[in-house]
């Protein structure tokens, strides 16, 4: 009978779940790394802080609406969940601004790479977010609260 039990314990524990969405939605995700074909772009958070530079390149999410800040820009739009943690993005058409181009990141880029987000993740208490350039490289952009 011991045996039976650790085994149930051990293929309990074992098992991991997947996240569930409502750990990311109410809470303001900043930008912390953005990684093409698997290559940094150096952004450094903590460079923007020491410019005063406050939420550029974040966003927060709720049930329904998805608003992201550039650098000035704002933009909003909804969204839709799929299956595997898939994730779809509407249109969204920003209020613009001069942009500013802190930390080799063109805020047009980051919209675009927000507008073609299609997967997410929690890894260590950061979401990251799977998306595509224009030219179809892949863009992992890495978000911390």
């Amino acid at each position: 009978m011991l045996a039976v039990t650790v085994i149930v314990i051990t293929a309990t524990i074992g098992c991991s779940s997947a996240p569930s969405f409502s750990e990311v939605t109410g809470k303001k995700w900043k930008l912390i790394e953005v990684n093409i074909n698997d290559r940094n772009i150096l952004f450094n958070r903590e460079a923007l802080a020491n410019e005063d530079a406050g939420d550029i390149f974040s966003f927060d999410i709720d049930a329904q609406i998805i608003n992201v800040t550039g650098a000035p820009n704002q933009c909003s739009g909804q969204y839709t969940l799929g299956s595997n943690q898939a994730i779809r993005l509407s249109s969204m058409n920003p209020a613009l601004e001069s942009p500013r181009q802190p930390e080799k990141l063109r805020e047009q880029d980051f919209f675009v790479y927000m507008q073609n987000v299609y997967k997410w993740n929690l890894v260590n208490k950061n979401l990251e977010l799977y998306s595509k350039t224009e030219d179809d490289a892949e863009v992992k952009l890495v978000f911390s609260l």
